[in-house]
């Protein structure tokens, strides 16, 4: 059946849909993303059937479609509330009659694969708008399935934190004891308008600034959370101050330049940078070979 998965941005829909894919009797087959709002609508049509050489100016050559690529498989449509009309009434027929032209053809050609889109718009509120094609939408909604925001499923907190802290901590090579009742608590309290995602990357951020083997609220960053950590003088530090927001990669590489400012730029032995951030010398070198930092 065609599947609909419905919720807000973060929540893994296009997880539940690699999910989908695993368990079903053909999973053996692809897992092909489209990302509907994503395309410009002058490509969505050729993503999405194909086209032959010359259909129009640029192709030089034949070109298969993510619904071809998909045979066999699952053909997963990412934010199809952004997809325009006129593909809108392609794609029904596709899900109708199980048929497609690519562009620059008259040949019909037949699809056997299974569609799951998603989305985090209102479809049928775009319906009543004349956004979104009626009978598109009810092809689709065939089996919604509505994934929950964070703050409604808190029970799940402890175990996302506790495995995005894991596997960030693996790739930087660092040794991160579990998460505490307090740092749980805090999580908990917090109401995720990122969902999922919002989470696995402050918990990746705070694995990158903690100093020692423990995360402690300050390494959180909790923006408007209520949420205060106190310093070593006892001042209370706010996380709702105003604070440069940059990627994990530069946080990860002033990390590693105060460690070796730090330690004049030794990197091995007792007193050296390695020893400090907790990673053997081979993989600090990796990291700043990798992030472009220059030892002096």
């Amino acid at each position: 059946m065609t599947v609909l998965v419905l919720g807000e941005t973060g929540v893994g829909k296009g997880l539940a849909a690699r999910m989908l894919h695993a368990l079903s009797a053909n999973s053996d087959g692809p897992f092909i993303e489209v990302s509907c709002g994503a395309l410009p609508e002058a490509l969505i049509d050729s993503e999405l059937f194909g086209h032959e050489r010359g259909a129009f100016t640029g192709a030089v050559f034949h070109r298969l479609g993510r619904v071809e690529l998909a045979e066999g498989g699952t053909l997963f449509l990412d934010e199809i509330g952004d997809m325009a009309l006129e593909t809108q009434s392609k794609l029904l027929r596709l899900l109708e009659e199980g048929r497609f032209e690519r562009i620059g053809s008259s040949e019909t050609q037949m699809a056997q694969t299974r569609i799951v889109a998603a989305t985090n718009r209102d479809l049928k509120e775009m319906v009543n708008e004349g956004d979104f094609r009626e009978d598109l939408y009810y092809r689709l909604n065939a089996f919604p399935m509505y994934l929950p925001p964070l703050r409604e499923r808190q029970e799940d907190i402890s175990e996302l934190a506790e495995f995005f802290k894991t596997r960030m901590a693996t790739h930087l090579g660092k040794r991160i004891a579990p998460l505490t009742p307090e740092i749980i608590e805090v999580l908990q309290s917090y109401d995720w308008p990122g969902n999922v995602r919002e989470l696995e990357h402050t918990i990746q951020r705070a694995v990158v600034l903690c100093s020692d083997s423990q995360i402690r609220k300050g390494n959180l960053g909790l923006y408007g959370s209520q949420i205060e950590d106190t310093g070593p003088e006892g001042q209370t530090l706010s996380p709702s101050q105003d604070r440069e927001v940059v990627s994990l990669a530069e946080l990860e590489r002033r990390h590693i330049l105060d460690a070796l400012e730090a330690t004049k730029y030794r990197i091995k032995g007792p007193r050296g940078a390695a020893k400090r951030l907790g990673v053997p010398p081979s993989t600090l070198y990796g990291k700043i070979n990798r992030l472009g930092i220059k030892l002096s």
